[in-house]
């Protein structure tokens, strides 16, 4: 197997930078498409066989030096006792969110082997497969939870902000369930054989870093713990626009930090101590033209030189109208440039 990877991750000496991308399995790929288009998005991550098909695809097509197990991250909020909705053009909907303490303790934490035995599945059908090391991975609590609190997607919080901050004892008791969940559900991924996880923290940097050190940031530390408890693959935290965050951050026990495209990755290895660095590319830089495109990937990769670690990728997930070209472009140039 191919575990340049991993060595980047525990700061070991690699032979050249290794990359994949945040949702490097997803809509810009017409194969992806061409699966997707015969299922509901639903049914498709809780089939293995087809899961493990859009898992391999970016693979076999562009050679990503990991691969990152095609889920999403509510899957076990589902779980959890509530309903989940896709709505084509608005993103996940739970018809029913959580804002009351009846809801709060209507919701369990599930046995992820019991209830979300699809996903075990899809990592030990995809290790048959892979030469490259797999990644499982789930949302941070903080994040979850806004999807809970508000329904869906948001751009301003309310109903998450006004929990935190008017009921922080029913924040409290919301957050652990979906820590506890969280834990037990990255715990069986690495059961199951993912040989690096990372925690998406999507929304994180919504939160001043005051509010992100009392209600968001204590659940992830948590997570962590238990998880040293049982295994040693590298854990990556990726706090989505966490610039601000990163004295924080720094405190939450992962191997690896992901970075968003915010924040010089040259600036933010001096801040991030003994981590490895994860990032940082802007996604829309993908649309940029092909020599122009090489320059910034040959530029990155000289201002990260001096990490203890670094794994190149987007700063964000790959945008749907994204040319899978470029994604070959980018690919072909970090191994270039980083001597492989």
């Amino acid at each position: 197997m191919n575990d340049t990877f991993l060595k980047a991750c525990r700061g070991e000496k690699t032979d050249y930078t290794p990359v994949w991308f945040m949702r490097q399995a997803g809509r810009y790929l017409p194969e992806y498409r061409a699966v997707r288009g015969k299922t509901t998005f639903l049914e498709l991550c809780k089939s293995p066989e087809l899961c493990t098909e859009v898992t391999l695809q970016p693979i076999n097509l562009f050679g990503f030096d990991a691969a990152i197990l095609f889920s999403d991250i509510l899957i076990p909020m589902e779980a959890m006792n509530l309903k989940l909705e896709f709505h084509e053009g608005r993103g996940p909907v739970f018809p029913d969110p959580v804002r009351t303490q009846k809801a709060v303790d209507e919701l369990i934490v599930p046995d992820p082997d019991a209830t979300m035995p699809f996903v075990m599945e899809t990592i030990k059908l995809l290790l048959k497969e892979l030469k490259v090391p797999l990644i499982g991975f789930s949302g941070a609590p903080f994040t979850l939870a806004t999807y809970l609190l508000e329904g869906g997607s948001s751009k301003f919080f309310y109903e998450t902000k006004k929990m935190m901050f008017e009921s922080p004892v029913l924040y409290h008791e919301l957050l652990q369930k979906i820590t506890d969940c969280t834990s037990l559900y990255l715990q069986a991924q690495a059961r199951a054989g993912a040989q690096a996880l990372q925690i998406f923290d999507s929304w994180a940097g919504v939160l001043a870093p005051g509010d992100y050190a009392r209600f968001a940031l204590p659940y992830v530390q948590s997570i962590i713990k238990d998880l040293r408890q049982v295994t040693d693959v590298p854990i990556i935290y990726f706090a989505n626009n966490g610039s601000t965050l990163i004295p924080n951050t720094v405190t939450a026990g992962a191997d690896v930090l992901g970075l968003d495209w915010r924040i010089n990755i040259k600036d933010a290895i001096d801040k991030v101590g003994n981590h490895a660095v994860q990032g940082n590319l802007d996604p829309m830089a993908l649309f940029l033209p092909q020599e122009a495109l090489e320059k910034r990937v040959k530029q990155l990769l000289d201002d990260a030189s001096q990490a203890k670690g670094h794994i190149f990728n987007l700063g964000h997930g790959i945008l749907p109208q994204t040319s899978p070209d470029k994604a070959r472009i980018v690919v072909d140039a970090v191994h270039r440039f980083s001597g492989k």
